[in-house]
């Protein structure tokens, strides 16, 4: 891939995308046994070739995703950390075990905006549990449930994800 070879320009988009995520879905580290990219854009998984497991976690609107771009001109590297901000709210016995493992482990996380695009963060490396909260609030009306920070680094952004995957390739498995 050349350094400086741009090929696209960019007109101002319409105002019909909104921000905010949908669900989350957690998948064992390793799971992933063949990626397949689309043909024509690398960006694009069009296939995970393995059965996996994906739980979902339903986060409507509670939930943030950043991919930070660092890049040193010094050291000629460029890297995209990964973050995922997750607030999870009611403590169950449940979740806290589930939510334990995730903290031990480092998952893949396949995200789902409200716009209906799928990415897959921590796709080689996994994410790590960096930070969080177990909390019971002050008031009536504050959070008593989880919060969670998920960090990542990877060497391209999040790619997005072939829609059909998310019904095919792998058994998704809602919360209980």
């Amino acid at each position: 891939m050349a350094c400086e070879n741009l090929s696209l320009g960019r007109l101002k988009p319409c105002k019909d995308t909104v921000g905010g995520i949908k669900n989350i879905y957690f998948v064992n580290y390793g799971d992933f046994d063949g990626i397949v990219y689309n043909a024509t854009d690398s960006d694009v998984i069009d296939d995970l070739a393995a059965s996996f497991n994906a739980y979902k976690y339903e986060v409507h609107f509670s939930s943030s995703f950043t991919q930070n771009i660092q890049s040193s001109m010094e050291n000629g590297t460029t890297a995209f950390e990964q973050v995922l901000e997750v607030t999870l709210p009611k403590l169950t016995k449940e979740d806290h075990k589930e939510l334990k493992l995730v903290s031990f482990g480092h998952p893949h996380v396949i995200v789902e905006d409200q716009n209906g695009n799928f990415f897959v963060a921590g796709l080689l490396n996994g994410m790590s549990v960096t930070g969080g909260t177990i909390v019971t609030g002050l008031n009536m009306g504050d959070l008593s449930g989880y919060t969670l920070t998920l960090t990542g680094m990877e060497k391209v952004p999040a790619n997005f994800l072939d829609t059909n995957i998310v019904d095919a390739g792998g058994t998704i498995v809602s919360g209980t």
